[in-house]
């Protein structure tokens, strides 16, 4: 049978001390459910008595029927000054109402005497009056060794010391802390295999990742004999972060054969780690390993021929596991397999000689400074332009953009003269589009908060008579990049444009040295991808969608 990890969760606390990391009493609770439904064992809630978010979440949280996991509070040893029961910081680890307490002490000599101000045999008695006293409360009690890596390593006999403090006080876990995060590995390993051979309870393991190895120091562990594992979710925490429990739990259950989650529970991971960066207002991590968007994602045409021959070539796992999925991009690295993969995904079948016209389209455009990994709306109008298949809809003959940009500064300053004289303060974007319709030349003239928003209202003018259902759909995102910087003003620019409908959204790419120009490539391709998924039979014979930007 396999050994059982004991999973504690972090994120709600220690997780929260990271930079740009900042929930509110609903958060908390929000992803404590998921953790809970994704089978957690605990889930560390925050520190009570430090600030009253931390409060409300154990507050509201008592009213929750929890599947399988147990909450927990966290908080320090009692101060020097006060006995345990007269403790505030004890008290509101109480207060707050959980079965489990999680509470730390000073392991290395430095902290006890420099940070605390208290001999060392005062410091065995602030962890052992304070566990005894939490344990005399009915509570599961963990005891996180704070800095045990580097204090036994200045100092071993004193740092075991403060853990037999620990023990015979009744602690339940004995957590051993990499809280600078700079332990390597091997000596992880060893320090932990040396304390499982004295104790003769569960020892767990928390790492950050200040020297990039707070997986490895955790895996090392459990290797070592600890069986309760702490970490964030995505390895969000103080300074460089925790352990992450998305790369953890993988490692541990599919690498290394321990029990953690049920099999269909992990298949859940990438959702939960989705879930958990969309709540706290955090940026994917692509690069994140098992769960990141490029974790299975494969560019190379090497790889992907590869890949579609045997995926194990390429990937250590399968993605389905943890619930992600494999991506095959398309770029001037592609050969033939990465455009046929992409093809077959789209319901494309293409020939030997289409998918080599193909890979010679995308080199050209990439050179050009196109890029398709993010605009796969773009690439398949290319693919469907290969074919032969007509994607036009309207023909661009010209187009005009002006914009009338008031002085704010000299309409404020002739405000405070003559109210009854000053102009509005602001701007007007004006576009003038001319364009073929169906054998028909349309103009149309609209207005916008900018030039790209003015464009896209003058193309739906034109072409809201013909084609109704343009009315669902929506600009909804607008990125640019200047491809080649070190040309200046003569710099070409990429164009990312995003539409949305009801039930889909799609990106389109175009390129040029006038911005003009490149935003309405990809405006006017993300409504020709639109109306040819909605109109197919009334697309009109024209160029290729996708044309190489100026030199």
């Amino acid at each position: 049978m396999p050994h059982a990890i004991e999973l504690f969760d972090t994120t709600l606390r220690d997780g929260t001390q990271g930079e740009h990391v900042s929930l509110s009493a609903r958060d908390k609770l929000r992803i404590a459910r998921r953790l809970d439904a994704f089978g957690i064992d605990l889930i560390e809630g925050g520190w009570p008595g430090s600030n009253p978010k931390d409060q409300a979440f154990f507050e509201q949280a008592r009213d929750v029927a929890w599947r399988h996991a147990r909450l927990c509070a966290f908080g320090s040893t009692r101060r020097v000054q006060f006995a345990p029961e007269d403790d505030p910081n004890l008290a509101a680890m109480l207060a707050a109402g959980t079965p489990v307490v999680s509470i730390f002490g000073k392991s290395w000599t430095l902290h006890a005497e420099v940070a605390l101000g208290v001999s060392r045999d005062e410091n065995l008695d602030l962890i052992a009056s304070s566990v005894a006293y939490l344990k005399a409360q009915g509570k599961h009690v963990v005891y996180d060794a704070e800095h045990f890596f580097d204090g036994y390593a200045d100092d071993p006999a004193y740092a075991l010391a403060t853990l037999e403090a620990a023990a015979e006080a009744g602690a339940d876990v004995l957590v051993l802390c990499d809280t600078n995060g700079g332990t390597l590995p091997q000596a992880v390993y060893e320090v932990v295999r040396e304390v499982c051979t004295r104790f003769d309870r569960p020892v767990g393991i928390h790492a950050h990742n200040d020297g990039g190895c707070a997986v490895a120091n955790t895996l090392m562990a459990v290797q070592a004999g600890a069986r309760h594992v702490q970490g964030t979710i995505g390895g969000i925490g103080e300074r460089c972060g925790n352990a992450d429990l998305c790369a953890v739990i993988p490692g541990l259950q599919l690498k290394l054969g321990y029990d953690c989650v049920a099999p269909a529970q992990l298949r859940g991971l990438t959702e939960l780690a989705h879930f958990v960066q969309e709540v706290a207002n955090l940026d994917p991590v692509d690069r994140a390993p098992y769960v990141g968007r490029s974790a299975f994602a494969h560019k190379g045409g090497v790889h992907v021929s590869a890949v579609m021959k045997e995926p194990r070539a390429y990937e250590h796992l399968e993605p389905e596991t943890i619930g992600n999925r494999r991506r095959v991009l398309v770029s001037d690295l592609s050969g033939r397999s990465n455009v046929r993969y992409k093809a077959a995904e789209l319901g494309l079948k293409l020939t030997e000689a289409e998918a080599a016209l193909a890979v010679r389209r995308i080199k050209e455009l990439e050179h050009h400074g196109y890029e398709f990994e993010g605009a796969e709306a773009s690439f398949e109008l290319l693919l469907r332009a290969v074919q032969g298949e007509a994607v036009s809809f309207f023909e661009l003959e010209r187009l005009r953009v002006r914009s009338d940009i008031q002085d704010v500064d000299r309409v404020e300053r002739s405000s405070r003269v003559s109210s009854s004289e000053a102009l509005p303060a602001g701007s007007c974007t004006e576009a003038t589009i001319v364009v073929r319709v169906g054998g028909r030349r349309e103009l149309a003239v609209a207005e916008g908060t900018g030039p790209v928003d003015a464009l896209s209202n003058a193309l739906r003018q034109v072409l809201a008579g013909c084609f109704p259902s343009l009315e669902r759909v929506r600009l909804s995102d607008y990125k640019v990049r200047v491809v080649n910087p070190e040309e200046g003003t003569g710099a070409a620019v990429r164009v990312l444009v995003e539409h949305r409908d009801d039930t889909r959204s799609w990106v389109t790419v175009g390129v040029s040295s006038n911005i003009l120009d490149a935003s309405w490539r990809a405006l006017a391709d993300g409504i020709r991808y639109y109306l040819w998924l909605v109109h197919p039979a009334e697309a009109s014979p024209s160029r290729a969608a996708v044309e190489p930007a100026p030199a």
